[in-house]
This record gives C-alpha cells, sequence and structure tokens, in this order.
C-alpha cells in the first residue's frame, strides 16, 4: 500500500490502543508507550512462582510455572484479553506470546520444553471466534524454547459455560473434566501447557491430569495472565 494511502486510511480509521483505546502515534504498534510501560508484570520466572504455585499445590504435579501479566478487572490487561477474545483481534496472542519468549529464553527454568500444548476451544466454540486465543502464544514461545507446538494432542469435548461467568464453587469442580486425549506423545516429554488467564488453576488442572496419563511426562505451565 502505498504511503498516502495509508496514511489516508489511518486518517479515517486511526489505530487504537488495544490497552486504553487512545489514537497511537507513529512507531507504536497494538499498544502505546504508556500502556506498555505501566502493565503490570508478574516476574515470576524471574523471582519466585509461589503465588501461581499454590494454585496447583495437592492438585497437581507441576515443573515450573509462570505468567507475564497481572489480571484486574479493570486495566489495560483485562481490555487487551477481552479485544483478544471477543472483537477478533487476533494479533494480541502473539504479541503476548513474543513478549513472554524473550523473558523465558532468557530463563533456564524452561529451557528443556520439549512441546507447547495448547488448552483446546470447544469446536462450536472455536468455529464462532475463528481462532484459539492461545495459539499465537504459544506458537511464539515454542518458536523461542525450539519446541514443538501441538494442538491435537487435547480435545475438549464439552461446550462448557464460559469461566468467567461462574461463581469462584462452580469454577472449582473438578469432578467431570471436558477435557480428553486426542493423541500420545513420546514418554518422557516435558510439556509447556498454555492458557490466557488463570483464575482458581481449574481447566488447567485438569487439562494437565489428562496429559499426565501419558508416562514419565512431565507439566509446565504459562499463561497471558493471573488474576488477582
Amino acid at each position: 500500500m502505498k504511503r498516502w494511502i495509508y496514511d489516508f486510511f489511518n486518517l479515517l480509521y486511526p489505530e487504537l490502543c488495544v490497552g486504553c483505546e487512545t489514537v497511537l502515534t507513529t512507531g507504536e504498534s497494538l499498544i502505546c508507550t504508556s500502556c506498555r510501560t505501566h502493565l503490570p508484570l508478574t516476574n515470576f520466572h524471574k523471582t519466585s512462582d509461589e503465588k501461581m504455585r499454590e494454585l496447583f499445590y495437592a492438585r497437581v504435579d507441576v515443573q515450573h510455572v509462570t505468567s507475564l501479566f497481572y489480571y484486574e478487572k479493570i486495566g489495560a490487561v483485562q481490555q487487551m484479553i477481552h479485544q483478544l477474545k471477543y472483537r477478533k483481534k487476533e494479533e494480541i496472542s502473539s504479541f503476548i506470546g513474543s513478549w513472554l519468549r524473550h523473558e523465558l529464553v532468557e530463563n533456564d527454568l524452561f529451557k528443556d520444553v520439549d512441546v507447547v500444548i495448547p488448552v483446546p476451544v470447544h469446536p462450536k466454540r472455536l468455529k464462532k471466534r475463528g481462532y484459539n486465543q492461545v495459539t499465537g502464544f504459544g506458537k511464539e514461545l515454542a518458536d523461542g524454547l525450539k519446541a514443538n507446538y501441538r494442538d491435537d494432542i487435547l480435545i475438549k469435548t464439552k461446550n462448557t459455560i464460559n469461566q468467567a461467568r461462574l461463581n469462584q464453587s462452580q469454577r472449582s469442580d473438578e469432578s467431570d473434566s471436558p477435557y480428553r486425549l486426542l493423541d500420545s506423545i513420546p514418554k518422557g516429554t516435558h510439556v509447556l501447557l498454555v492458557d490466557d488467564v488463570i483464575t482458581t488453576g481449574t481447566t488447567l488442572v485438569l487439562c494437565a491430569r489428562e496429559l499426565l496419563k501419558i508416562p514419565d511426562v512431565k507439566i509446565s505451565i504459562a499463561t497471558m495472565a493471573i488474576s488477582v
């Protein structure tokens, strides 16, 4: 596209920040400099992941866990995730993945990950949205860690209610898992299981339990954000 056409189009339909919806300036992409500077990073993979690890204690054995951002009900991270999931801003997934990718390649905890597996979306929801919101995120991490990306290992067999609409007790129900193994991976594989936002950890626990049916599999977890 010629520059003048791009400038004219941008004048009519300016690109907005996915965090605060202000008009982006030259050199900014997806998110404005102000939002990027103030995004609440957890730094779990640099310091301590105990806050996140507590969610899995006595529920499932995990090797390493991390999340890039803290997720609050109001704020730039909430806006980003909302636009990713409900406003067709699929590119946000890769953006967040690229950010965490550069963090993890400098971290020894995740260096022996063999395969990255996303939490699956039910086929009906996948068809409606058009994509799994963690695909770009997972592919970026797989590329950075020199691991395989496999979205054909787990399947979601029940189109359950959105976790955001459930109360705390409903979210924590682990009695009837909607996730099943669709394929297998070699025993002893180190899996990095990825998702968007972690609240109670139930979704990841159920997925991890399915994967742990494979002999000697090790599970680590990475998410875009963790609810506070």
